[in-house]
């Protein structure tokens, strides 16, 4: 076994977690300050303010969810939904140049960052592969697995 092969699984994990994480906190952006977001929801949207609120709780959900062995691919698909569903929010920042606090006002940059959303939902796709290799899902497995047999012999009784 090379060396490089031997890095993938903790280098795959460290990066669960700082796409978990970096979900988790910008999720949470979206209720500190939800008129940042809602500026570049699409005119074609209504609510966006409730638009901006539903997509957070979706980004804290799918944060937290990567690291969950038993929902972890379920959130990773989830959270590839939502990079869809939002990328007309970041088309609309692109297009008419809206400033938001914490990215840089700079056109040449919105329009370098929406490429950026294909490496987000490839990053997110790379976690619904192989769910039972994923770090703690062998216990979940088992716990599981012991609490089936525990509800049948009980139901059985």
């Amino acid at each position: 076994m090379n060396q490089s092969s031997k890095k993938s699984p903790w280098q795959k994990e460290f990066l669960r977690v700082f796409l978990a994480i970096s979900m988790i906190v910008a999720g949470i952006t979206h209720f500190v300050r939800p008129e940042q977001y809602a500026r570049i929801v699409p005119p074609q949207l209504p609510y966006p303010f409730e638009l901006v609120y539903i997509s957070g709780f979706f980004e804290i959900l799918g944060g937290i969810g990567l690291l969950i062995p038993i929902v972890s691919v379920a959130a990773a698909w989830g959270l590839i939904a939502l990079f869809i569903a939002v990328f007309p929010a970041n088309i609309n920042m692109t297009l008419n140049n809206i400033a938001i606090d914490g990215i840089p006002h700079n056109q040449a940059f919105y329009w370098a960052r929406l490429p950026f959303q294909a490496v987000l939902i490839a990053w997110a796709w790379w976690y619904t592969k192989k769910p039972e290799q994923q770090p703690g899902a062998k216990q979940v497995i088992k716990q599981t697995g012991t609490l089936i047999s525990e509800v049948a012999a009980t139901k059985d009784s």
